[in-house]
């Protein structure tokens, strides 16, 4: 960063705010190890600027993101592999959109002489949710998506390889290519296991399809040889075998102690690529049939979160390793002197006024935020397409407490993965119960379908302007804070007693990081019939915005029309705001205490082996 950039960014921040920042203050300064380097040449003031209109997620350029991307995979590259198969083996790519630790991938190249890497368009991903009809892939979700695609082609061809690109079903596509090229095993079909019933249908279509498929090679017996459908786990930081119990009786509150398994590493070349003559493109929102979402795709404030393995890679490691903020408590010590270095133009020893700290390394005391990119990882969307392992995240933490410091904020991180996990290991327990309306416990409540109602969540237009900032942020952006998601799940089910599944299914459409066991695994949670005892979790609104907005920074950012009111008064607007459409079940608006019951106190049910 040079000089004149940190002057100006400073100068940007009033007085007030320089000598007397509220606790929530954050200011990020990229390149930790050169933030007075005069020489750095990526610096970039706005990211001094929580209020900036769009953050670029990750904020690197391309040319930074190559060489990153570049670096992680010669780290994660092996010469010593080698490959002793015959023919042409399958890869189908689905919820796994990336090179690094794809298991799926590697299995496939070791066992053939050629891979054939593809990944099927199916329509059935943009039609209508099950119960209530929304999109089932929102214009934002499909954008990113399609960007995973380009991405993990980039990535396959830097590698000796391609990705053919398919509109259809998959039982039809992937028995047509196995007949077509005529693999040479039957377990030639390599594609990542999913848990949940529509994936598992699929999966049960393609293997049928594949039975119907004869083989050019004949066994010894002389019977017929039919390929096979390889499924590979691989969605979770703990693998499935190594978890000391069988999915279909994981308790609903145990903790135990696991290994994680070490990321897989590629070879130089996954080459050749086999002959094909067309090998698709990438389509468009409009070719997926997303026209009337057209005008969605534009993100002009909050997060723009970039799609791909690279984009994810970038990510971590800019949260990791490159990215500091200053350290609130320290501020108003020592701003007043670096202005006045600033002003002289003096540089020498300002390094000693300043007092960083590493994001990950303050992590549990910002992920509740709400505003900007910096308050948690926001790695979720990379996770759900599979373009980031959990297990990559895992090691770079790893090497993150070897190099620099290991403290709760390092566990927490791995905590969320875990938590993570258990939602996927809970999905094969239960089944389609995470689906229905009284979730795995069947529980039966009396719910409401208001239309109306639900459509004033939806739209941010409750009255209360803690649920409409961020239900305006989903809109825009695909994306919410899990502080966020947390206080609207509760509202919606306990302020308006509206039907969870439609809470879940408006999700559905429009999260970056929408993966069906996360998402109703959390509804169900959030709504009192999953597998959380507490059947009344309660999130009042006036606690959570006195605790997680105490200056109505964030809702006045989503709703531009709080900004003329006294921070004091954003959250409590009474009369200057909408009506609100309910009464709240706990508490009023001006209330200055109130009934709260976080989900911080939530039991992990593994618990990470930090050997």
């Amino acid at each position: 960063m040079t000089m004149a950039n940190l002057r100006n960014s400073l100068s940007s921040l009033s007085l007030k705010e320089l000598t007397s920042p509220s606790k929530h203050t954050l200011i990020v300064f990229p390149f930790r190890s050169q933030i007075m380097s005069s020489t750095s040449r990526n610096s970039n003031p706005d990211q001094l600027c929580l209020h900036k209109m769009v953050h670029q997620v990750p904020g690197l350029d391309s040319k930074e993101t190559n060489s990153i991307v570049e670096q992680i995979f010669d780290k994660y590259t092996s010469k010593n592999v080698k490959r002793n198969g015959k023919g042409i083996a399958i890869v189908w790519f689905r919820n796994d959109l990336r090179v690094l630790d794809n298991e799926a991938l590697y299995k496939a190249w070791i066992s053939s002489e050629m891979v054939l890497p593809v990944y099927c368009v199916d329509p059935r991903l943009f039609n209508a949710t099950y119960n209530f009809g929304f999109p089932k892939t929102g214009a934002l979700r499909a954008q990113f998506l399609m960007e995973c695609l380009a991405d993990l082609r980039k990535n396959l061809m830097n590698r000796g390889l391609n990705l053919l690109i398919q509109h259809g079903e998959p039982e039809e596509i992937i028995p047509s290519l196995a007949k077509s090229f005529g693999a040479h095993t039957v377990d030639q079909v390599y594609a990542q296991k999913e848990t949940c019933s529509e994936e598992l249908n699929v999966e049960r279509l393609v293997r049928k399809g594949l039975q119907q498929v004869v083989l050019s090679v004949q066994s010894k017996d002389s019977s017929r040889i039919c390929p096979k459908l390889q499924l590979i786990w691989g969605t979770t930081l703990y693998h499935l075998d190594d978890i000391p119990f069988s999915p279909s009786t994981i308790p609903d509150a145990v903790e135990a102690k696991c290994t994680v398994r070490g990321c897989i590493r590629v070879p130089t070349s996954l080459g050749p690529a086999p002959g094909v003559g067309d090998w698709g493109c990438v389509p468009s929102t409009e070719q997926l049939g997303l026209q009337s979402q057209k005008a969605s795709l534009y993100v002009s404030r909050g997060m723009k979160f970039m799609g791909g393995e690279s984009a994810a890679v970038g990510r971590a490691h800019e949260y990791f390793w490159k990215k500091a903020r200053l350290n609130s408590h320290h501020f108003p010590t020592y701003a007043r002197s670096i202005m006045q270095l600033l002003i002289l133009n003096v540089t020498s020893d300002i390094d000693s006024y300043i007092h960083l700290q590493d994001l990950l390394r303050v992590y549990k005391e910002t992920r509740n935020g709400m505003l900007g990119p910096d308050y948690s990882t926001k790695f979720s969307p990379w996770l759900a397409s599979g373009s980031l392992s959990p297990r990559y995240i895992y090691e770079e933490v790893k090497r993150y407490e070897r190099e620099r410091h290991a403290n709760d904020s390092t566990y927490w991180v791995l905590f969320e993965l875990i938590w993570r996990d258990y939602f996927r290991f809970i999905s094969v327990k239960y089944g389609n119960s995470i689906f229905h309306l009284g979730g795995p416990r069947k529980l039966e409540y009396k719910w409401s379908q208001d239309q109306k109602l639900f459509e004033s969540w939806r739209d941010g237009c409750t009255g209360y302007p803690l649920i409409d900032a961020n239900m305006k942020e989903l809109s825009a952006t695909g994306f919410m804070s899990n502080r966020g998601r947390q206080i609207v799940c509760s509202f919606l089910v306990r302020d308006m007693g509206i039907d969870w599944r439609m809470g879940a299914e408006w999700f559905e459409t429009l999260l970056l990081d929408y993966d069906p066991c996360s998402n109703y695994g959390n509804w169900t949670y959030g709504a009192g019939v999953g597998n959380d005892p507490r059947e009344d979790r309660y999130f009042s609104i006036p606690k959570q915005a006195q605790t997680y907005d105490p200056e109505g920074e964030y809702v006045a950012y989503w709703l531009p029309e709080l900004q003329a009111l006294p921070k004091e008064r954003r959250n409590f607007p009474g009369k200057s705001y909408i009506e609100q459409v309910v009464p709240l079940k706990h508490g009023k608006m001006n209330s200055q205490t109130s009934q709260n019951t976080p989900l911080n106190g939530r039991r992990n049910n593994f618990r990470v082996n930090r050997r």
